[in-house]
């Protein structure tokens, strides 16, 4: 599992490969995410959008943007925390991503968070440590 704080906002991450889901002779690969999202701060905030950044094993990289997570913009009060699972291909057997959510306070201050840097590998690809 991978984590990052930001402003007591913590976020988890736990990467999954779903071999069901790609094609080796395709160059195909399908990761499944889980995020959590947890506001161990006093003040609730929401999250408005996201920036993702998806690098291949080549070094190509794909940057993603949009309005809140899985078509919500969750609310999370001192305490409070959300869930959701997401999914991202690749044409190569490993890559990473990394990113940040903008939140706003209930005040009304906007801020980014940081989503940790997460490794997406394959069982099928072969590591190799120098």
């Amino acid at each position: 599992m991978y984590r990052a704080v930001t402003r007591q906002i913590e976020v988890t991450v736990e990467p999954n490969f779903l071999p069901e889901r790609s094609s080796v002779d395709l160059g195909q690969y399908f990761w499944s995410y889980t995020i959590v999202i947890t506001n161990t701060g006093a003040e609730t905030v929401q999250l408005r959008t996201r920036h993702w950044i998806i690098t291949d094993a080549t070094g190509h990289k794909q940057e993603v943007r949009g309005e809140g997570v899985v078509g919500e913009q969750p609310v999370l009060a001192p305490g409070e925390r959300f869930e959701y699972t997401s999914g991202v291909p690749l044409p190569t057997a490993s890559g990473f991503m990394t990113g940040r959510y903008q939140m706003v306070s209930e005040s009304g201050e906007r801020f980014e968070i940081d989503v940790p840097t997460f490794s997406l590998d394959s069982p099928d690809n072969r590591r190799v440590l120098n």
